[in-house]
């Protein structure tokens, strides 16, 4: 499967998206510490000069890349899912779920998860992404607890049910489960790791 990676600053768009949306791809598939200030270059089409007008270095770019991808993460994968207020709880968790395993099919297997990627890439090494990356799993840890939580108030699940952990082993599972269709490059592992989930929350499920 071939990639495009260079960006067209005639879209409309700023400067600062045009580099941030270049180097993200570039970061997507070949990791930070490989991905050059020369390649974001490159792909975006945009100046040295026009670069450090917005970016005071490398880090600072990344840093903007993981607040922004992080932001839509949240808005376009996660809270979609949410927004009903009166809405089943299991339900919206489910749908979460499925976003996440369609995104893989839209991907073909390629890319895996961006956040799992850095953390893996430079938890060891940089302690600024590392402390962004942890940021963001506890936020998305957290907002899977609060819906367990709120379905165990309203009865939608069992007692036996520990929201935390729970939710813990989902996000953990998530993860396991893009790595291990990146590296298969067999979308059926994303499948049976989403179902194997459904299955484990319907062990906590109450019925009527």
């Amino acid at each position: 499967m071939t990639v495009q990676t260079t960006v067209s600053p005639r879209e409309g768009k700023s400067t600062r998206e045009v580099v941030i949306e270049a180097a993200t791809r570039l970061i997507h598939l070949q990791g930070y510490q490989k991905t050059s200030i020369d390649d974001v270059l490159s792909a975006s089409g945009v100046g040295k000069g026009n670069f450090y007008h917005y970016f005071k270095s490398k880090e600072d770019l990344g840093y903007a890349i993981l607040d922004r991808v992080v932001e839509a993460f949240l808005e376009r994968a996660l809270e979609p899912c949410f927004h009903d207020r009166e809405g089943a709880r299991l339900a919206q968790i489910r749908c979460f779920l499925g976003r996440v395993r369609d995104a893989q099919h839209e991907r073909n297997c390629v890319g895996g998860c961006v956040f799992g990627n850095l953390a893996a890439e430079l938890s060891d090494v940089h302690e600024g992404f590392r402390a962004r990356l942890a940021g963001l799993f506890s936020r998305w840890r957290a907002r899977l607890m609060q819906a367990l939580e709120e379905a165990q108030r309203r009865g939608e699940v069992t007692d036996a049910c520990r929201p935390a952990a729970v939710a813990h082993f989902l996000v953990a599972s998530l993860e396991g489960a893009i790595l291990l269709t990146k590296l298969t490059k067999d979308i059926a592992s994303m499948d049976r790791c989403v179902e194997e989930m459904n299955s484990y929350l319907s062990m906590y499920e109450t019925r009527s």
